[in-house]
C-alpha cells in the first residue's frame, strides 16, 4: 500500500526499532511508497511513512531492494556532498563515505554481508541515518 510521506520533524527525530518477521508488510508498503515516488526519490526508511522500525528500501535501476535492520560495519574514503528528503525540502550539505560494508537481512530475514560504493553507498547511509533521528 502507498502511504503518505511523514515530514514531522520531531516524529523523524526519533529512534527506530529493530524489525521483526511481524513487521514484513511495512517492507511491501515501503516498497510500493517508494516505487510511486521514483521520480523524486531513490530510497526510503520506514519512518519516512510511519514507522520507527529499522528498515529501508532503496532504488537500483528497476529493482528496489529491502534491507531490514542493516548495520554499516565499515566505512571508507569521506567526502562532502549535498542530498534531500522526501520529508524535508531544498537540499543540505552531508558528510558521506565511498565504501561502506553492511550487515543485513533481506526480505526472508537471511543475513547477508556486503559492500557498497558510490551512489548506492551514499543512499544506504542517508536511510540508515533516519533510523538514528539524523536528518540531514
Amino acid at each position: 500500500m502507498i502511504r503518505p510521506i511523514m515530514k514531522d520533524a520531531l516524529f523523524l527525530a526519533q529512534k527506530s526499532e529493530p524489525a521483526t518477521k511481524e513487521d514484513i508488510a511495512v517492507v511491501d508498503d515501503l516498497i510500493d511508497t517508494l516505487r510511486s515516488n521514483l521520480e523524486y526519490c531513490v530510497g526510503m526508511a520506514a519512518n519516512m511513512i510511519g514507522v520507527k522500525k529499522r528498515i529501508l528500501v532503496f532504488s537500483i535501476g528497476n529493482i528496489i531492494v529491502p534491507m531490514i535492520n542493516p548495520v554499516i560495519l565499515k566505512k571508507e574514503k569521506c567526502y562532502e556532498t549535498e542530498e534531500s528528503c522526501l520529508s524535508l525540502t531544498g537540499f543540505r550539505k552531508t558528510k558521506r563515505y565511498e565504501s561502506i560494508e553492511v550487515e543485513y537481512l533481506d526480505r526472508d530475514f537471511n543475513k547477508h554481508n556486503q559492500v557498497f560504493t558510490g551512489f548506492t553507498a551514499q543512499i544506504i547511509q542517508h536511510e540508515v541515518d533516519h533510523f538514528e533521528g539524523i536528518i540531514i
